[in-house]
């Protein structure tokens, strides 16, 4: 495939485009990253250097991929993290003069705004902007579970309120949902689950729960889940390698107690997903 990525990036580690391109290259895609930040490292560190780019600029560089005839080469759009609505309307903007040149392509929103613990953190706006105007435009979504129930208005303590969770937000655009970081009453204590949901039906896989949570692995999550169900049509497939691939990264990156993801270190496991976690279907 070819994937106009839309995401911020870090000259130090792992997140945004710096964590999405490298996977989607080593399965041997086309990556065309743009890039909405340009920083020395993530803003977990508490300090960081470098640009904020303003949108105009983000949306010169769309601009000058259009002026090459190549837009309509695009299979799709990956975007992640957008703090501010005027870079989410260039996100927008670009996802239709992409699908005006390509109507197959599709457009993968990560709806980055919060997490269970540390609750909203992007600024005040972002997320009603996210549920209100950007989700419903997208074709697959990859929220954590505390992103869905603010995106549903539902709270999930099962694994049935998850899925009808799922439904109302489906009903809204997007088909294609995949939740991450799914903690409910009905998995077992020290694991989680990742779900898939489409038209053709819903499945989970359960892994261990690992003592890590780096930041960058919902930017990993999305771009190998869009690679893997455009390729293979399943989501059943894409979530198995998708959950494999990442678990193997947690997997390295605790081994070798770093802070960034091993992405590297991984690389097999990226291009060749394991075959350890299985899909269950649950409707």
């Amino acid at each position: 495939m070819k994937i106009l990525s839309i995401q911020s990036s870090v000259a130090y580690g792992y997140v945004g485009n710096s964590a999405a391109a490298f996977p989607l290259q080593r399965l041997g895609h086309e990556v065309w990253p743009v890039l909405t930040v340009h920083f020395s490292n993530h803003t977990g560190y508490g300090a960081w250097r470098g640009p904020l780019l303003a949108p105009a600029d983000v949306a010169d560089v769309i601009t000058g991929i259009e002026d090459r005839g190549v837009l309509g080469d695009a299979d799709a759009v990956l975007s992640g993290y957008q703090g501010d609505p005027a870079m989410g309307a260039v996100i927008l903007d670009a996802v239709d003069r992409v699908k005006t040149a390509n109507p197959n392509a599709v457009y993968c929103c990560d709806p980055v705004m919060g997490d269970v613990g540390r609750g909203m953190f992007v600024r005040p706006g972002i997320p009603e902007y996210l549920r209100d105007t950007v989700v419903p435009r997208a074709d697959i979504i990859t929220p954590n579970q505390f992103e869905l129930e603010f995106l549903s208005g539902r709270t999930t303590n099962s694994l049935a309120d998850l899925l009808a969770a799922v439904d109302v937000v489906r009903e809204t655009g997007p088909r294609q949902v995949l939740v991450t970081s799914v903690l409910h009453g009905d998995i077992p204590q020290g694991s989680l689950e990742v779900v898939a949901v489409s038209d053709e039906g819903a499945w989970a896989v359960t892994t261990p729960l690992l003592p890590i949570s780096p930041n960058g692995g919902g930017d990993i999550t999305a771009a190998l889940y869009l690679a893997h169900l455009r390729t293979t049509g399943s989501p059943a497939t894409a979530l198995e390698r998708t959950t494999n691939s990442v678990f193997a990264v947690y997997e390295a990156t605790l081994t070798a107690g770093t802070r960034e993801l091993q992405l590297v270190a991984a690389q097999d496991a990226i291009a060749h997903p394991p075959t350890r976690f299985a899909a269950r279907r649950l409707r």
